[in-house]
């Protein structure tokens, strides 16, 4: 299926950093992935997408973010090599997508943007033909209109839009996005129990109004892993040996950079931690990253040793499951906060 990556940072980025120079980039892992469990789809060659904010605000351009997509390969496309050698960036959403719902086409291509928020999807929503007429029949007019594809995906980001207060406020709080993506996936798993549907859904939802971040790491099942996910934090990420090979450093106990990823760009072991199944993901404007379990029928706690014992096939074999012993383990994070949906 698809990958994604994100990188907030108190600096701007040059989007080859992120994209094209790292031996195990996003765009190389669209060919070339050393983790990749799917053997029935090989790569992700069916388009991408870069999303990016401005470093400095500018009236006359906007605060809503710029969107570079394309329905070629990733790896073989001049213009994004190109565009990432002379853009930098503090915010950036990057997608490579291997289709499974949806046709090749320019408006399928995530990321999916309206006004300044932007979102990006990785997994599948189980039968969707199923629900997809009762989602859109609860939207408004205005935000039917905003899906120009015909993805899953984009439809999830149509109701999670619905679920804002306010689609088109200047500003939100992280708070107010997590709350629009708990109210995204308990519609989805509310829609999915009224059509009957028992195949689980793979739910690693991202979005972002360019100030903070929230993520999803999401399987409607209490027996299965999801899609895999990964975080990496700390105050340089760069190149350390010709290449391409890249590392996070900590000069100190500063996160000035905090990156989120299907697939770890690097494989260096203290680069990376797993975050845990039916969890949140949230980086605030002020750089603090906060990791929240989501707490519904789907929920298993980790103290509970059914936590340890959920199982990959499913994920795997859609290729959203990275081996867990190729990268670090997972901190225990038992006093974190819940969020109930």
């Amino acid at each position: 299926m698809c990958r994604f990556v994100i990188y907030k940072g108190t600096s701007p980025v040059q989007l080859s950093h992120l994209l094209t120079r790292p031996c195990h980039s996003i765009i190389n892992q669209a060919f070339d992935s050393r983790l990749r469990l799917d053997h029935r789809r090989p790569i992700n060659g069916d388009g991408f997408g870069v999303g990016w904010y401005d470093t400095v605000h500018d009236e006359e351009l906007g605060n809503q973010p710029c969107i570079f997509t394309s329905v070629t390969p990733a790896w073989n496309n001049a213009n994004l090599i190109r565009l990432a050698e002379k853009t930098k960036s503090p915010l950036v959403f990057a997608h490579v997508r291997a289709t499974t719902a949806g046709s090749l086409s320019l408006d399928n291509c995530h990321p999916f943007v309206f006004g300044k928020i932007m979102f990006m999807h990785n997994g599948g929503i189980a039968d969707f033909h199923l629900i997809k007429r009762r989602l859109q029949a609860g939207l408004s007019d205005e935000i039917f209109d905003v899906a120009q594809g015909n993805t899953d995906s984009e439809w999830a980001f149509a109701l999670f839009l619905s679920k804002l207060p306010d689609a088109k406020a200047k500003s939100f709080s992280h708070q107010t996005l997590q709350r629009a993506m708990l109210d995204t996936i308990a519609t989805l798993n509310d829609y999915a129990d009224l059509a009957g549907i028992t195949e689980p859904s793979l739910m690693n939802f991202c979005v972002t109004d360019g100030e903070s971040v929230v993520a999803t790491r999401y399987i409607s099942s209490r027996h299965d892993e999801a899609a895999s996910l990964w975080f990496s934090s700390g105050t340089t990420f760069s190149e350390y040996t010709k290449g391409g090979h890249y590392r996070m450093t900590k000069a100190d106990k500063r996160e000035n950079i905090i990156m989120i990823a299907s697939e770890p760009l690097t494989f260096e072991k203290a680069d990376w931690m797993e975050i845990r199944t039916n969890n949140m993901v949230v980086i605030t404007s002020k750089m603090n990253l906060l990791q929240i379990p989501i707490v519904d029928k789907f929920y298993v706690s980790p103290s509970d040793p059914a936590a340890l014992n959920r199982g990959t096939d499913f994920a795997a074999a859609r290729g959203l499951l990275s081996p867990r012993n190729s990268l670090a383990p997972t901190q225990p994070r038992d006093t974190a906060p819940q969020l109930s949906i």
